[in-house]
């Protein structure tokens, strides 16, 4: 019999107000009545109708079984509806249920056990809260606990406060000890200077530069160049004549001996070790070499302050490459050896010559030597 759409709905309202009932009528019967119900279908079953896993919770089994029942529903007017399917759905939904609450009520039992077991907390220990602070009952601490928070936060601020002062105060002591050390270093200076200002008079007094040649006569101009300063240029060539060199002069001077030496200490070392290198002759050359680079390495640092102090750009100095230097060596040494052959060539043709030109006496004389 195909019921009208009003007659539908109105057999959906008194369903759902049974449904309902039936809820509330659970809640108050401890789930007796669910309990009581022994399920014809299997349990893993009625998950599976209800599209559910073992294990889910009691809002997640009844928002499936709303929207299932919407779908199954015979008086629902949709193309999925089937009565059949919606009974099987209804067992489902109530095994479901029954399993889950039975599970519920199960943990909550071994809950209920294991806190008979654990240690509770002896009833002094209530006093303990707020920080152990007050006396009274719980609001009359809770209030004396809030006041000394705040006398607390205000000790806070006040020490923040002085460890500030404080450092600004030590800072400025600082300040003032280094314009004491600075003035006392002008004030050495200027003392000093005073002094020698005092002496220069005093000896002059004395007549101490009277035998000076040329006394009270203007200093001789060396350069007649109207661009050059002549003071400067007078201070420069006195320094000159009295032997002065500027520092860079000497340091330029130093770098070139010092790589001179080097480079004479490793041709030296290579022709002391000879031809052929043994094993252990290539471990001595290799020691050599790696303290020669550590002596270019030095080298190179000593050309670095040379070129932040020389005044020219012409004149700046590079860097010296070890490796090009060590292969420098072993060129050297190969020509020595090549200069040591030919001349002891020579020395051998001499004596063939001198043998050939004297005969049994010289070698007779050689034999006697």
């Amino acid at each position: 019999v195909m019921l009208t759409d009003n007659m539908g709905h109105h057999l959906m309202v008194c369903q759902t107000m049974i449904l309902r009932n039936l809820k509330q009528f659970t809640h108050i019967s401890g789930n007796r009545t669910l309990s009581s119900y022994k399920p014809k279908s299997n349990v893993k079953d009625s998950y599976k109708i209800l599209e559910l896993e073992e294990g889910c919770s009691l809002d997640d089994v009844r928002n499936s079984y709303r929207s299932l029942a919407k779908k199954y529903h015979p008086d629902s007017s949709s193309a999925t509806a089937d009565a059949e399917a919606f009974v099987k759905l209804e067992e489902a939904y109530r095994v479901v249920l029954s399993d889950v609450m039975t599970k519920k009520k199960s943990d909550e039992n071994t809950e209920e056990e294991e806190d008979q077991y654990k240690p509770k907390t002896p009833q002094h220990r209530h006093y303990l809260s707020f920080e152990g602070v007050g006396f009274g009952t719980p609001s009359q601490r809770e209030k004396q606990y809030m006041q000394f928070r705040v006398d607390r936060a205000t000790e806070q601020v006040l020490e923040y406060r002085q460890h500030r002062l404080e450092r600004q105060y030590a800072g400025t002591d600082l300040m003032k000890a280094k314009d004491v050390r600075q003035s006392k270093k002008v004030k050495i200076t200027q003392a000093v200077e005073r002094l020698v200002e005092d002496l220069i008079q005093e000896s002059m007094a004395k007549g101490d530069f009277d035998n000076l040649s040329g006394k009270g006569k203007p200093l001789q101009k060396f350069s007649d160049c109207p661009h050059v300063d002549p003071m400067t240029h007078n201070l420069n060539r006195i320094l000159i004549d009295n032997g002065y060199q500027p520092e860079w002069i000497l340091m330029q001077k130093e770098i070139r001996e010092t790589i001179e030496n080097l480079r004479k200490n490793i041709v030296a070392s290579r022709n002391k070790l000879g031809e052929p290198m043994t094993p252990y002759r290539q471990k001595q050359w290799k020691s050599i070499c790696e303290e020669f680079v550590e002596n270019i390495r030095k080298l190179n640092k000593r050309i670095d302050s040379f070129n932040l102090v020389v005044p020219l750009l012409s004149r700046q100095m590079v860097h010296f490459n070890a490796d090009k230097e060590i292969a420098r060596a072993q060129k050297t040494y190969e020509a020595l050896m090549e200069n040591r052959e030919s001349s002891n060539s020579d020395t051998k043709e001499n004596e063939e010559e001198n043998v050939k030109r004297f005969g049994w006496k010289s070698s007779l004389f050689k034999w006697l030597n």
